[in-house]
């Protein structure tokens, strides 16, 4: 049982914790307020049907030109063997310790048929009218970020998700690097003998947007009233999941094989102030902020993921924290079926979750904002260590379980 598919029905009580600060061309959004909305994120396997023929993690290698490595390690949580990939090399062997993997943003414009004015939180629903609302990540957003740092797609381009920043864990300096690899070199700190090791989105290419004009009874967009005062800074756009992925994978992943898309590259799918739910009129199913996914064989993977800027979600949930919980998820489990022992009752999960997403256990707690030459103070998601989900003593960087030191000990006894 996929337990990480629970997160789409029910609520969890979350703990809204980050260090914030405002920089130039940066609106306070992002470092004040509580969250009015919850936000969570999923994972979608390759369906039933499209793996059969890759039940192995052999196959799985072979199936795909991701540069994969494959782990073996017995839990000191429930003294089990576990296996499973990842993206890049394998940091305990010898062999080459670097990978680039190329990746491709794509700009995303969702227009929507309805508007949600008024949203009930004891039934759930939202009342609905017509009206047309575009979302579209490449014009610029004055009404909740400030001039010259208010296109979304640039600031994207811009992020430590792109480019390379410092990153120094508990005084211990990690390298000048994109953030989830600092997280990955981190992560396997014990065995990084030398500098080598990284994993790395490059090269990173930008296509064309991508224009979706989402039928009626899969999309709307809450107007900036519809929550009750105060007003949130742009209309929030809420989209079927299960149409989207669809969509996604039946029609836009191939037509982008031609801007180089292909199994050996990880497409990134970016939304602007957009996030999924089933149905949309439910805000009890609400809100899915991003997820990653595997399709087809060869497999492809890829990553829908929001770049929010409402500030309904908490001042944990800004600009690029859902892509680093996405990226870093990807990378680490990049068929969202990594076995691990079940963990819970923490971060976005209720109850009990058996995979290795390193994002969903500190979903809304960030690390330290990062200021990059924009002058911009991006949000990244704290990432959660290999270890604390295996178990002590911790391998990764100062014997910790995640990057910023939340968490001092691993998961504990196995979930039940």
């Amino acid at each position: 049982m996929n337990y990480k598919a629970l997160v789409l029905f029910f609520f969890a009580t979350i703990v809204w914790c980050a260090a914030t600060t405002v920089a130039f061309g940066q609106d306070a959004a992002a470092s004040q307020g509580q969250a009015r909305l919850k936000a969570y994120t999923t994972v979608m396997p390759q369906k039933a049907a499209e793996s059969r023929s890759a039940s192995s993690l052999a196959d799985r290698n072979s199936s795909s030109m991701l540069p994969l490595w494959t782990f073996n390690v017995s839990s000191s949580r429930d003294h089990n063997n576990y296996s499973g990939v990842m993206v890049g090399r394998d940091p305990f062997g010898g062999g080459p310790k670097k990978a680039n993997v190329p990746a491709q943003i794509v700009p995303i414009v969702i227009t929507t048929n309805l508007v949600g004015t008024f949203v009930d939180f004891n039934s759930g629903n939202i009342t609905t009218t017509n009206g047309v609302t575009t979302l579209d990540p490449t014009v610029a957003n004055s009404a909740c970020l400030a001039p010259p740092n208010d296109v979304p797609l640039t600031l994207y381009q811009q992020s430590p998700i792109i480019q390379d920043a410092n990153f120094n864990f508990g005084g211990t300096y990690v390298g000048n690097t994109q953030y989830v690899d600092a997280f990955q070199r981190a992560n396997f700190w014990s065995f990084m003998h030398g500098n080598s090791y990284h994993v790395l989105l490059q090269p990173v290419t930008t296509t064309a947007p991508i224009y979706i004009n989402v039928p009626a009874a899969d999309g709307l967009a809450l107007s900036i009233s519809s929550l009750g005062p105060p007003d949130f800074c742009a209309p929030l756009g809420i989209i079927d999941i299960n149409w989207f992925d669809a969509y996604l994978t039946s029609t836009i992943i191939p037509e982008l094989y031609p801007e180089g898309v292909d199994p050996g590259s990880l497409p990134i799918f970016l939304l602007a102030n957009v996030v999924m739910a089933s149905p949309v009129t439910d805000i009890f199913t609400c809100c899915i902020l991003g997820y990653h996914g595997a399709t087809g064989f060869p497999i492809q993977t890829y990553a829908p993921m929001d770049f929010d800027t409402t500030g309904v979600f908490g001042p944990g949930i800004f600009d690029t924290s859902v892509s680093a919980h996405e990226v870093g998820e990807w990378m680490n489990d990049p068929f969202g079926d990594n076995p691990v022992p079940p963990w819970g009752h923490i971060g976005q999960q209720p109850g009990c979750q058996n995979n290795l997403e390193v994002g969903d256990p500190l979903t809304g707690t960030d690390i330290p904002t990062v200021t990059m030459r924009n002058g911009y103070a991006y949000h990244l998601q704290e990432l959660v260590f290999f270890s604390w989900f295996f178990g002590a003593p911790s391998i990764a960087v100062n014997g910790w379980f995640s990057d910023n030191n939340t968490f001092t000990t691993d998961a504990g006894p196995p979930c039940m």
